[in-house]
């Protein structure tokens, strides 16, 4: 199920609880020199509403390679009791290829989770966006090759994923996805393993100046890809109560992923959420 009804009240108090995150994430990132930028449904959410999608749930961030790293590192050394972070270096068993920064004390889990006996709180998502090939044919390699090594890490984890295409094909695609969760495991290939596969093509060209960057690991290949011209310099602009960084030119960006509409809402059968099967906002956002 890509979405699921909140009642409105815990939606907005989740909302809430998100933007006091962004609050101690911004100021880190300005303590220490790390640009980010907002991207995915927070970047839509920040350009027609200036702030959440109405019924969006999560947070959306992206980072290049090199901010990514040094976030990293400062978040642990900065905040390692107030907060924690979890991605498939730190965890094994965590299925996707982004950082999730989530508030200790706190609880937010859906049935992936669940089932993977996965242990996080309320969080913010960031999305590392790497070099990618100038070149068309050298991108699509790179990219498909990525692509395709993430979405078997995700499988190898999870038998149930969320199918992002309806009726027929989403029957023949789940039937697909089982058959690869339980092949992989029974061939006995690492979460690891396929991690490092999809991590070594989404950073072929690292130590390449390339001009384009891109998040290689989005349900449908190609589609998180900018010009660091369209990035950089970011601006600040409104987000709720707060001020985050922005793409410059933060509407191509948009149309390029969305398609030019995206300033129209979607009709209900088209939204997208991640509502948990277990919440808990704990003493920590109790009041807010």
């Amino acid at each position: 199920m890509l979405y699921k009804e909140y009642e409105p009240e815990v939606l907005k108090k989740l909302q809430r609880a998100e933007v006091e995150i962004l609050k101690d994430f911004d100021e880190l990132c300005q303590k220490h020199g790390i640009d980010y930028f907002v991207c995915g449904g927070t970047a839509i959410g920040g350009v027609r509403h200036q702030g959440f999608i109405p019924w969006d749930d999560d947070i959306d961030l992206g980072m290049t390679r090199e901010h990514y790293e040094h976030f990293l590192e400062v978040a642990e050394q900065e905040y390692g009791e107030k907060y924690k972070i979890v991605n498939a270096d730190t965890n094994p068993d965590f299925p996707v290829t982004l950082t999730k920064w989530y508030r200790t004390g706190t609880v937010f889990r859906n049935e992936e989770m669940i089932n993977l006996d996965l242990h996080i709180g309320i969080a913010i998502d960031i999305f590392c966006f790497d070099n990618v090939a100038d070149e068309l044919p050298k991108f699509r390699r790179q990219a498909m090759r990525a692509w395709t090594w993430g979405k078997l890490m995700v499988l190898r984890q999870v038998g149930n994923p969320t199918i992002y295409v309806d009726g027929w094909k989403a029957k023949i695609t789940l039937l697909v996805a089982k058959l690869a969760h339980w092949g992989l495991k029974v061939l006995h290939f690492s979460p690891q393993f396929l991690y490092k596969k999809a991590m070594k093509a989404a950073m072929q060209y690292k130590d390449v100046h390339t001009k384009r960057v891109a998040y290689l690991f989005d349900p449908t290949p190609y589609t998180s890809v900018i010009d660091k011209r369209d990035i950089y310099p970011t601006v600040r602009r409104k987000f709720e109560t707060i001020e985050l960084n922005f793409p410059c030119h933060v509407e191509k960006y948009l149309e390029r992923r969305y398609g030019s509409n995206y300033m129209e809402l979607p009709p209900e059968d088209k939204r997208h959420n991640h509502a948990p099967e277990e919440l808990d906002f704990g003493r920590e956002f109790a009041d807010i």
